[in-house]
């Protein structure tokens, strides 16, 4: 297993549309909270992909983990407190910050593929959180995601 390759530290712009990201807004709604173009944001997203080793297809849930471990956002709270989540659900939950795809997810949480989204779906539930980007961002500010525990993420984005 190999260490992430360090990110390019990011402009003062681009830390603001990743704060956003973590939050969990898309690109469009970005574009509507900052005086920015649709397309602007959107550049400004491929220069975050690229700054942290991201693909283009990678997952935003990814973008937001490795936006955290890299301390260039901070993770928004959630009323709730810090769930008391499973070894499953921990395991599921490391899966998604380091895969984008279904089928990766699955084989990283060994998982059957078919279970994925009721197993996705049952550990959105419990913690309260809407989407997986969230559910990310969260879990950084829950603690209950540290280094040790996602050290395979650089590899992990590109598949």
């Amino acid at each position: 297993m190999t260490a992430p390759a360090p990110i390019t530290p990011l402009t003062q712009a681009e830390r603001r549309i990743a704060q956003h990201v973590v939050n969990g807004l898309p690109a469009r709604q970005i574009a509507d909270t900052e005086p920015l173009s649709h397309h602007t944001v959107r550049s400004h997203m491929r220069a975050l992909r690229r700054k942290l080793h991201c693909p283009e297809r990678c997952s935003l849930a990814v973008v937001a983990h490795r936006l955290l471990s890299a301390n260039e956002t901070t993770a928004p709270s959630s009323e709730a407190p810090a769930p008391d989540l499973s070894t499953e659900q921990m395991s599921l939950l490391r899966a998604v910050t380091e895969r984008s795809r279904p089928l990766d997810i699955a084989r990283a949480a060994e998982i059957a593929p078919a279970d994925l989204r009721a197993a996705l779906d049952q550990l959105l539930a419990d913690t309260g959180a809407p989407d997986t980007t969230r559910l990310v961002a969260w879990s950084h500010g829950w603690n209950l995601l540290t280094v040790e525990q996602t050290s395979t993420a650089q590899s992990g984005a590109s598949q």
